[in-house]
Protein backbone atom coordinates (compact mmCIF):
# COMPACT_ATOMS: atom_id res chain seq x y z
CA UNK A 1 0.00 0.00 0.00
CA UNK A 2 1.28 3.57 -1.24
CA UNK A 3 2.28 5.86 1.63
CA UNK A 4 0.59 8.79 -0.27
CA UNK A 5 -2.40 9.54 -1.73
CA UNK A 6 -2.98 11.60 -4.60
CA UNK A 7 -6.01 13.54 -3.16
CA UNK A 8 -4.00 14.40 -0.20
CA UNK A 9 -0.91 15.81 -2.66
CA UNK A 10 -4.00 17.89 -4.48
CA UNK A 11 -4.91 19.21 -1.30
CA UNK A 12 -2.14 20.25 0.09
CA UNK A 13 -1.36 22.62 -3.00
CA UNK A 14 -4.72 23.93 -3.15
CA UNK A 15 -4.39 25.28 0.09
CA UNK A 16 -0.82 27.10 -0.40
CA UNK A 17 1.08 24.31 1.56
CA UNK A 18 4.78 22.96 0.45
CA UNK A 19 5.14 19.67 -0.70
CA UNK A 20 7.77 17.53 1.14
CA UNK A 21 10.11 15.33 -1.27
CA UNK A 22 8.70 12.80 -0.73
CA UNK A 23 5.23 13.68 -2.05
CA UNK A 24 6.91 14.84 -4.83
CA UNK A 25 8.86 11.63 -5.89
CA UNK A 26 6.11 9.52 -5.26
CA UNK A 27 3.50 11.42 -7.20
CA UNK A 28 5.61 12.18 -10.23
CA UNK A 29 6.83 8.36 -10.41
CA UNK A 30 3.26 7.29 -10.12
CA UNK A 31 1.67 9.48 -13.18
CA UNK A 32 4.49 8.30 -14.82
CA UNK A 33 3.48 4.42 -14.03
CA UNK A 34 -0.06 5.56 -14.60
CA UNK A 35 -0.83 4.82 -10.82
CA UNK A 36 -2.55 8.17 -11.03
CA UNK A 37 -4.74 9.48 -13.18
CA UNK A 38 -5.00 12.64 -15.51
CA UNK A 39 -7.57 14.31 -14.02
CA UNK A 40 -5.63 13.98 -10.58
CA UNK A 41 -2.71 15.25 -12.16
CA UNK A 42 -4.43 18.50 -14.02
CA UNK A 43 -5.77 19.33 -10.37
CA UNK A 44 -2.30 18.99 -8.94
CA UNK A 45 -1.13 21.34 -12.18
CA UNK A 46 -3.91 23.74 -11.86
CA UNK A 47 -3.08 24.10 -8.15
CA UNK A 48 0.42 24.50 -8.61
CA UNK A 49 -0.65 27.39 -11.32
CA UNK A 50 -2.45 29.10 -8.84
CA UNK A 51 -0.29 28.52 -5.60
CA UNK A 52 3.16 28.17 -6.90
CA UNK A 53 6.20 26.39 -5.41
CA UNK A 54 9.07 27.11 -3.61
CA UNK A 55 12.63 27.12 -5.26
CA UNK A 56 13.08 23.42 -3.47
CA UNK A 57 10.10 22.29 -4.80
CA UNK A 58 10.57 23.12 -7.89
CA UNK A 59 14.12 21.08 -7.73
CA UNK A 60 12.84 18.22 -6.52
CA UNK A 61 10.03 18.05 -8.73
CA UNK A 62 12.78 19.04 -11.72
CA UNK A 63 14.98 16.31 -10.53
CA UNK A 64 11.95 13.32 -10.17
CA UNK A 65 11.12 14.37 -13.78
CA UNK A 66 15.28 13.72 -14.56
CA UNK A 67 14.68 10.41 -12.45
CA UNK A 68 11.98 9.08 -14.03
CA UNK A 69 14.19 7.82 -16.87
CA UNK A 70 17.48 8.00 -18.41
CA UNK A 71 20.51 10.47 -18.30
CA UNK A 72 23.11 10.42 -20.97
CA UNK A 73 26.30 9.87 -20.25
CA UNK A 74 28.65 12.51 -22.61
CA UNK A 75 31.82 11.62 -20.83
CA UNK A 76 33.12 9.92 -24.23
CA UNK A 77 33.07 13.46 -25.82
CA UNK A 78 36.40 15.17 -25.60
CA UNK A 79 35.30 18.56 -26.15
CA UNK A 80 33.10 20.81 -23.33
CA UNK A 81 29.64 20.59 -23.68
CA UNK A 82 27.32 23.22 -23.93
CA UNK A 83 24.14 22.97 -25.28
CA UNK A 84 20.99 26.43 -25.92
CA UNK A 85 17.63 26.57 -25.24
CA UNK A 86 14.85 29.19 -26.84
CA UNK A 87 11.67 29.31 -25.37
CA UNK A 88 10.23 29.77 -28.78
CA UNK A 89 9.42 32.56 -31.03
CA UNK A 90 8.45 33.67 -34.60
CA UNK A 91 11.39 33.63 -37.25
CA UNK A 92 13.57 32.06 -34.54
CA UNK A 93 16.20 30.10 -36.27
CA UNK A 94 19.07 30.90 -34.30
CA UNK A 95 19.32 26.60 -33.36
CA UNK A 96 20.38 26.13 -37.27
CA UNK A 97 23.71 29.05 -37.05
CA UNK A 98 24.49 28.74 -33.91
CA UNK A 99 24.91 25.13 -33.11
CA UNK A 100 28.09 24.58 -35.75
CA UNK A 101 29.36 28.08 -35.63
CA UNK A 102 29.84 26.94 -31.20
CA UNK A 103 31.24 23.65 -32.86
CA UNK A 104 33.49 25.28 -35.08
CA UNK A 105 34.67 27.25 -32.31
CA UNK A 106 35.95 24.28 -30.21
CA UNK A 107 32.85 22.96 -28.10
CA UNK A 108 30.60 20.36 -28.25
CA UNK A 109 26.71 20.97 -29.38
CA UNK A 110 23.98 18.63 -28.12
CA UNK A 111 21.37 19.88 -28.94
CA UNK A 112 17.98 18.08 -28.55
CA UNK A 113 15.38 19.82 -29.81
CA UNK A 114 11.47 20.03 -30.95
CA UNK A 115 8.78 20.24 -33.24
CA UNK A 116 6.45 23.36 -33.80
CA UNK A 117 2.75 23.96 -32.26
CA UNK A 118 0.71 27.26 -33.10
CA UNK A 119 2.58 29.98 -34.06
CA UNK A 120 5.89 29.01 -33.36
CA UNK A 121 7.79 27.41 -35.40
CA UNK A 122 10.08 23.86 -34.55
CA UNK A 123 14.00 23.15 -35.59
CA UNK A 124 13.15 19.83 -36.20
CA UNK A 125 10.48 20.75 -38.86
CA UNK A 126 12.51 23.49 -40.16
CA UNK A 127 15.81 20.72 -40.65
CA UNK A 128 13.41 18.60 -42.23
CA UNK A 129 13.37 20.99 -45.49
CA UNK A 130 16.60 19.32 -46.52
CA UNK A 131 16.13 16.05 -48.39
CA UNK A 132 17.63 13.08 -46.21
CA UNK A 133 17.89 14.55 -42.99
CA UNK A 134 16.63 12.46 -39.93
CA UNK A 135 16.01 14.07 -36.95
CA UNK A 136 15.45 10.61 -35.09
CA UNK A 137 19.07 9.28 -33.73
CA UNK A 138 19.64 6.54 -30.97
CA UNK A 139 21.66 6.95 -28.20
CA UNK A 140 24.88 5.92 -29.66
CA UNK A 141 24.48 7.94 -32.70
CA UNK A 142 23.73 10.91 -31.02
CA UNK A 143 27.47 10.19 -29.14
CA UNK A 144 29.16 9.07 -32.09
CA UNK A 145 28.25 12.28 -33.56
CA UNK A 146 28.71 14.83 -31.01
CA UNK A 147 32.37 13.16 -30.64
CA UNK A 148 33.24 13.42 -34.00
CA UNK A 149 31.68 16.03 -35.50
CA UNK A 150 30.78 18.16 -32.26
CA UNK A 151 27.34 19.18 -33.73
CA UNK A 152 23.91 17.36 -33.25
CA UNK A 153 20.53 19.01 -33.40
CA UNK A 154 17.96 15.96 -33.39
CA UNK A 155 14.82 14.83 -31.30
CA UNK A 156 15.00 13.59 -27.83
CA UNK A 157 14.79 10.00 -27.25
CA UNK A 158 12.16 8.37 -25.58
CA UNK A 159 14.19 7.41 -22.70
CA UNK A 160 14.68 11.18 -21.42
CA UNK A 161 12.50 12.84 -18.86
CA UNK A 162 8.98 10.63 -19.88
CA UNK A 163 7.39 12.10 -17.03
CA UNK A 164 7.96 15.80 -19.01
CA UNK A 165 6.60 14.40 -21.98
CA UNK A 166 3.30 12.80 -20.36
CA UNK A 167 2.97 15.99 -17.64
CA UNK A 168 3.52 18.04 -20.93
CA UNK A 169 0.58 16.37 -23.42
CA UNK A 170 -1.35 17.00 -20.13
CA UNK A 171 -0.91 20.84 -19.62
CA UNK A 172 -1.33 21.43 -23.06
CA UNK A 173 -5.17 20.46 -22.54
CA UNK A 174 -5.94 21.57 -19.13
CA UNK A 175 -4.94 25.37 -19.55
CA UNK A 176 -1.99 25.05 -17.32
CA UNK A 177 0.92 25.40 -19.93
CA UNK A 178 1.78 28.85 -17.95
CA UNK A 179 2.30 27.99 -14.76
CA UNK A 180 6.63 28.56 -14.35
CA UNK A 181 7.40 26.06 -12.13
CA UNK A 182 6.43 23.66 -14.68
CA UNK A 183 7.92 25.46 -17.55
CA UNK A 184 11.45 25.60 -16.18
CA UNK A 185 11.01 22.07 -15.13
CA UNK A 186 9.73 21.11 -17.95
CA UNK A 187 12.63 22.27 -19.98
CA UNK A 188 15.53 21.72 -17.78
CA UNK A 189 14.50 17.98 -16.76
CA UNK A 190 15.12 17.22 -20.43
CA UNK A 191 18.28 19.87 -20.52
CA UNK A 192 19.63 17.82 -17.74
CA UNK A 193 19.16 14.74 -18.67
CA UNK A 194 20.69 15.02 -22.07
CA UNK A 195 24.16 15.27 -20.20
CA UNK A 196 25.58 18.77 -20.96
CA UNK A 197 28.19 20.45 -18.87
CA UNK A 198 26.91 24.31 -19.36
CA UNK A 199 23.68 25.53 -20.76
CA UNK A 200 22.27 28.78 -22.10
CA UNK A 201 18.47 30.20 -22.24
CA UNK A 202 17.30 32.30 -25.13
CA UNK A 203 14.06 33.72 -22.49
CA UNK A 204 11.46 35.72 -24.92
CA UNK A 205 9.86 38.58 -24.67
CA UNK A 206 7.03 39.98 -26.55
CA UNK A 207 4.13 39.53 -28.39
CA UNK A 208 5.78 36.96 -30.39
CA UNK A 209 6.84 34.93 -27.61
CA UNK A 210 5.27 32.64 -24.90
CA UNK A 211 5.95 35.19 -21.73
CA UNK A 212 4.52 38.56 -23.09
CA UNK A 213 5.76 40.70 -20.36
CA UNK A 214 9.24 41.09 -18.42
CA UNK A 215 8.85 40.82 -15.19
CA UNK A 216 7.05 36.95 -16.27
CA UNK A 217 10.03 36.40 -18.49
CA UNK A 218 12.77 37.31 -15.51
CA UNK A 219 11.16 34.83 -12.94
CA UNK A 220 11.24 32.23 -15.60
CA UNK A 221 14.67 32.86 -16.78
CA UNK A 222 15.97 33.08 -12.95
CA UNK A 223 13.98 29.91 -12.06
CA UNK A 224 15.57 27.86 -14.66
CA UNK A 225 19.33 29.30 -14.07
CA UNK A 226 19.34 28.22 -10.24
CA UNK A 227 17.67 24.54 -11.56
CA UNK A 228 20.74 24.34 -13.78
CA UNK A 229 23.41 25.39 -11.03
CA UNK A 230 21.38 23.13 -8.17
CA UNK A 231 22.03 20.02 -10.82
CA UNK A 232 25.49 21.02 -11.78
CA UNK A 233 25.32 22.48 -15.05
CA UNK A 234 26.89 25.89 -15.40
CA UNK A 235 23.71 28.05 -17.09
CA UNK A 236 22.88 31.69 -17.78
CA UNK A 237 20.19 33.15 -19.20
CA UNK A 238 19.16 35.94 -21.64
CA UNK A 239 16.09 37.99 -21.99
CA UNK A 240 15.33 39.07 -25.83
CA UNK A 241 12.98 40.72 -27.91
CA UNK A 242 9.89 38.83 -29.40
CA UNK A 243 8.00 41.41 -30.33
CA UNK A 244 8.80 41.58 -33.41
CA UNK A 245 9.84 38.68 -35.86
CA UNK A 246 13.50 37.35 -36.22
CA UNK A 247 15.28 38.03 -39.19
CA UNK A 248 13.02 37.72 -42.74
CA UNK A 249 11.81 34.51 -43.22
CA UNK A 250 9.02 33.05 -41.37
CA UNK A 251 8.56 28.97 -42.05
CA UNK A 252 10.41 26.12 -42.69
CA UNK A 253 12.58 25.88 -45.81
CA UNK A 254 12.62 30.03 -46.16
CA UNK A 255 14.22 29.81 -42.71
CA UNK A 256 17.02 27.15 -43.59
CA UNK A 257 17.87 29.31 -46.59
CA UNK A 258 18.25 32.47 -44.24
CA UNK A 259 20.31 30.46 -41.73
CA UNK A 260 22.79 29.84 -44.39
CA UNK A 261 23.35 33.05 -45.51
CA UNK A 262 24.18 33.88 -42.28
CA UNK A 263 26.83 30.68 -41.95
CA UNK A 264 28.04 32.27 -45.32
CA UNK A 265 28.72 35.93 -43.69
CA UNK A 266 25.52 37.18 -44.59
CA UNK A 267 22.07 37.13 -43.31
CA UNK A 268 19.95 39.73 -41.75
CA UNK A 269 21.78 41.62 -39.07
CA UNK A 270 19.17 40.75 -36.24
CA UNK A 271 20.39 36.92 -36.37
CA UNK A 272 23.96 37.76 -36.90
CA UNK A 273 23.64 39.30 -33.86
CA UNK A 274 21.82 37.36 -31.80
CA UNK A 275 23.34 34.44 -32.89
CA UNK A 276 26.89 36.06 -32.10
CA UNK A 277 25.67 36.80 -28.99
CA UNK A 278 24.16 33.50 -27.52
CA UNK A 279 27.35 31.62 -29.34
CA UNK A 280 30.00 33.88 -27.06
CA UNK A 281 27.83 33.35 -23.85
CA UNK A 282 27.57 29.31 -24.35
CA UNK A 283 31.27 29.46 -25.36
CA UNK A 284 32.34 31.12 -22.23
CA UNK A 285 30.12 28.83 -20.17
CA UNK A 286 32.02 26.12 -21.71
CA UNK A 287 35.18 27.54 -20.64
CA UNK A 288 36.32 28.93 -24.20
CA UNK A 289 36.31 32.24 -23.78
CA UNK A 290 39.03 33.35 -26.23
CA UNK A 291 36.98 31.96 -28.75
CA UNK A 292 36.03 34.25 -32.00
CA UNK A 293 32.75 33.27 -33.38
CA UNK A 294 33.08 36.02 -35.80
CA UNK A 295 35.93 35.15 -37.33
CA UNK A 296 34.47 31.27 -37.81
CA UNK A 297 31.56 32.75 -39.63
CA UNK A 298 33.93 34.99 -41.58
CA UNK A 299 36.42 32.20 -42.61
CA UNK A 300 33.51 29.33 -43.38
CA UNK A 301 34.49 27.23 -40.39
CA UNK A 302 31.02 27.33 -38.86
CA UNK A 303 29.64 26.84 -42.80
CA UNK A 304 32.01 23.75 -43.45
CA UNK A 305 31.01 22.81 -39.72
CA UNK A 306 26.95 22.90 -41.04
CA UNK A 307 27.89 20.77 -44.17
CA UNK A 308 29.82 17.82 -42.09
CA UNK A 309 26.78 18.26 -39.27
CA UNK A 310 23.73 17.71 -42.16
CA UNK A 311 25.37 15.12 -43.73
CA UNK A 312 26.03 13.15 -40.63
CA UNK A 313 22.33 13.15 -40.56
CA UNK A 314 21.70 11.81 -43.96
CA UNK A 315 20.72 15.20 -45.20
CA UNK A 316 22.30 16.95 -48.51
CA UNK A 317 23.38 20.27 -47.66
CA UNK A 318 23.39 21.25 -51.68
CA UNK A 319 20.00 20.43 -52.41
CA UNK A 320 17.76 22.96 -53.40
CA UNK A 321 14.96 24.37 -51.02
CA UNK A 322 11.27 23.36 -52.02
CA UNK A 323 9.39 26.49 -53.36
CA UNK A 324 5.84 27.77 -53.01
CA UNK A 325 3.64 27.36 -55.77
CA UNK A 326 1.35 30.46 -54.43
CA UNK A 327 3.14 33.37 -53.39
CA UNK A 328 1.37 37.00 -52.87
CA UNK A 329 3.13 40.04 -52.88
CA UNK A 330 1.70 42.96 -50.12
CA UNK A 331 2.80 46.72 -50.73
CA UNK A 332 2.47 49.62 -48.60
CA UNK A 333 -0.27 51.71 -49.33
CA UNK A 334 1.12 55.14 -47.88
CA UNK A 335 4.42 56.56 -47.10
CA UNK A 336 5.98 56.31 -43.68
CA UNK A 337 7.95 53.78 -41.20
CA UNK A 338 7.17 50.55 -40.59
CA UNK A 339 6.62 51.52 -37.02
CA UNK A 340 4.79 48.14 -36.09
CA UNK A 341 5.50 44.77 -37.38
CA UNK A 342 4.12 42.26 -34.88
CA UNK A 343 5.57 39.00 -34.05
CA UNK A 344 2.52 37.07 -33.20
CA UNK A 345 0.14 38.27 -36.27
CA UNK A 346 3.03 37.25 -38.72
CA UNK A 347 3.47 33.70 -37.00
CA UNK A 348 -0.29 33.34 -37.13
CA UNK A 349 0.12 34.33 -41.07
CA UNK A 350 2.46 31.11 -41.78
CA UNK A 351 0.42 29.17 -39.15
CA UNK A 352 -2.03 29.07 -41.73
CA UNK A 353 -0.04 29.32 -44.93
CA UNK A 354 0.55 25.59 -43.62
CA UNK A 355 4.37 26.22 -42.01
CA UNK A 356 3.28 25.16 -38.37
CA UNK A 357 0.40 23.24 -36.68
CA UNK A 358 -2.50 22.90 -34.67
CA UNK A 359 -2.18 19.48 -33.10
CA UNK A 360 1.41 17.64 -32.75
CA UNK A 361 -0.06 14.84 -35.26
CA UNK A 362 -0.29 17.67 -37.98
CA UNK A 363 1.67 17.93 -41.09
CA UNK A 364 3.62 21.48 -41.98
CA UNK A 365 3.95 22.24 -45.58
CA UNK A 366 7.89 22.88 -46.06
CA UNK A 367 7.88 25.76 -48.83
CA UNK A 368 4.93 27.33 -46.54
CA UNK A 369 5.82 30.93 -45.05
CA UNK A 370 6.39 34.57 -44.56
CA UNK A 371 9.10 36.39 -46.12
CA UNK A 372 9.40 40.07 -45.18
CA UNK A 373 10.49 42.78 -46.98
CA UNK A 374 10.71 45.49 -44.94
CA UNK A 375 11.31 45.18 -40.67
CA UNK A 376 10.49 47.40 -37.96
CA UNK A 377 12.25 50.86 -38.53
CA UNK A 378 12.12 50.90 -42.40
CA UNK A 379 11.54 53.55 -44.44
CA UNK A 380 8.72 52.46 -47.22
CA UNK A 381 6.79 54.24 -49.91
CA UNK A 382 3.48 53.55 -51.67
CA UNK A 383 3.78 50.73 -53.62
CA UNK A 384 7.21 49.20 -51.67
CA UNK A 385 6.68 45.33 -51.06
CA UNK A 386 6.24 44.98 -47.11
CA UNK A 387 5.92 40.77 -47.12
CA UNK A 388 4.86 38.42 -49.44
CA UNK A 389 2.56 34.75 -48.35
CA UNK A 390 4.05 31.78 -49.41
CA UNK A 391 1.68 28.88 -49.72
CA UNK A 392 1.25 25.18 -51.64
CA UNK A 393 -2.23 25.92 -51.89
CA UNK A 394 -4.56 29.32 -52.71
CA UNK A 395 -7.23 28.67 -50.38
CA UNK A 396 -4.65 29.16 -47.55
CA UNK A 397 -3.77 32.57 -48.77
CA UNK A 398 -6.88 34.92 -47.74
CA UNK A 399 -6.85 34.03 -43.71
CA UNK A 400 -3.22 34.09 -43.75
CA UNK A 401 -3.64 37.68 -45.49
CA UNK A 402 -5.98 39.26 -42.96
CA UNK A 403 -3.62 38.35 -39.84
CA UNK A 404 -0.63 39.35 -41.56
CA UNK A 405 -2.01 42.86 -42.33
CA UNK A 406 -3.01 43.56 -38.86
CA UNK A 407 0.73 43.04 -37.83
CA UNK A 408 1.85 45.71 -40.09
CA UNK A 409 1.89 49.66 -39.06
CA UNK A 410 2.99 52.44 -40.90
CA UNK A 411 3.56 55.51 -38.98
CA UNK A 412 5.00 59.55 -40.03
CA UNK A 413 8.05 59.17 -38.23
CA UNK A 414 10.39 56.56 -37.24
CA UNK A 415 9.89 54.38 -34.33
CA UNK A 416 12.26 54.59 -31.11
CA UNK A 417 15.03 51.89 -32.02
CA UNK A 418 15.13 49.11 -29.06
CA UNK A 419 17.46 46.46 -27.93
CA UNK A 420 17.54 43.04 -29.31
CA UNK A 421 19.35 41.24 -25.65
CA UNK A 422 17.25 42.89 -23.03
CA UNK A 423 18.77 41.54 -19.67
CA UNK A 424 21.35 38.62 -18.91
CA UNK A 425 21.17 36.41 -15.91
CA UNK A 426 23.19 34.39 -13.95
Amino acid sequence: MSAFAAVDVIRAKRDGGVLSEGQIDWVVDAYTKGLVADEQMSALAMAILLRGMTAPEIARWTAAMIASGERLDLSPVARPTVDKHSTGGVGDKITLPLTPLVAACGAAVPQLSGRGLGHTGGTLDKLESIPGWRAALTNDEFIAQLRDVGAVICAAGDGLAPADRKLYALRDVTGTVEAIPLIASSIMSKKIAEGTGALVLDVKVGSGAFMKNADDARELARTMVELGGAHGVRTVALLTDMSTPLGLAVGNAVEVTESVEVLAGGGPADVVELTLALAREMLHAAGLPDADPEAALRDGRAMDAWRTMIRAQGGDPDAPMPTANEVEVVTAAEDGWVAELDAYAIGVAAWRLGAGRARKEDPVSIPSGVVLHKRRGDRVRVGDPLFELRAEHAERIPAALAEAREAVRIAPDAPEATPLVIERIG
